[in-house]
């Protein structure tokens, strides 16, 4: 016999029916934020299967991370796009947990995130998280936090100041912009611990990158880095 709850999901998605967040079709009795189709189709990267990869090369040079990923390719006129457009725009904050589930279960079979003591979510500033209600990049370290069962820090990093969006502007720009932009009020939080440092898109890697110099201040720490989306230059 179908369980109640079901029957009462289908009968509400019979009067209330919800759409796929990537390409609009109506979804179906199992389906669950985006369409099969829609979840199959997303561009996976499979960096993480890869050492030394694009996501790491991008940081060589500019700060010491023992390890870096991303999920998904990312490109304008796509479904990540719209799928992320949802989660930090339109409070779709599940579809955030539930990408970094499935980011999660990608991970399970890497060795070095064994290695892993603590996920921590690039913060908002207290402006924007005012503003948005929530933080799309804690949603996604929910969601590997979940999985991974690494615990998750969203108090050890503070930011500092409420940069401006970073859409429009050049490299120097957005490094410009992020500069002091994060700060680490209790190093010993983090005193010799591996963090993995979580955003929801790599584009330059400013923001990550003046993030975890913030961390690296503390004794001993080590980064590692995962963003769910990389952007195609």
């Amino acid at each position: 016999m179908m369980p109640l709850s079901r029957i009462f999901g289908d009968v509400l998605k019979l009067f209330y029916p919800t759409s796929c967040e990537a390409c609009g079709d109506e979804l179906l009795g199992n389906e669950n934020w985006l369409c099969i189709s829609c979840w199959i189709a997303m561009p996976k990267t499979n960096f993480h299967l890869q050492h030394p990869n694009p996501v790491e090369q991008r940081f060589f040079g500019r700060i010491p991370i023992q390890h870096a990923s991303s999920m998904y390719y990312f490109n304008k006129d796509t479904r990540i796009q719209e799928v992320l457009h949802a989660l930090k725009y339109k409070n779709k904050k599940e579809i955030g947990i539930e990408l970094g589930r499935r980011f999660g279960h990608e991970l399970l079979d890497c060795e070095w995130i064994r290695e892993i003591d603590v996920v921590i979510p690039i913060p908002l500033s207290k402006q924007k998280l005012k503003s948005r209600g929530y933080n799309q990049s804690e949603c996604i370290a929910k969601g590997l936090s979940e999985i991974l069962q690494i615990p998750i820090d969203t108090g050890s990093v503070l930011r500092r100041k409420n940069t401006k969006s970073q859409t429009s502007m050049s490299v120097a720009q957005r490094i410009e912009n992020v500069k002091d932009a994060f700060d680490v009020p209790i190093s010993a939080s983090l005193l010799g611990k591996h963090v993995l440092l979580v955003d929801d898109v790599l584009t330059t890697g400013s923001t990550l990158e003046s993030c975890a110099r913030e961390i690296l201040k503390a004794p001993d720490t080590k980064i590692s880095l995962l963003t769910l989306a990389y952007a195609i230059e």
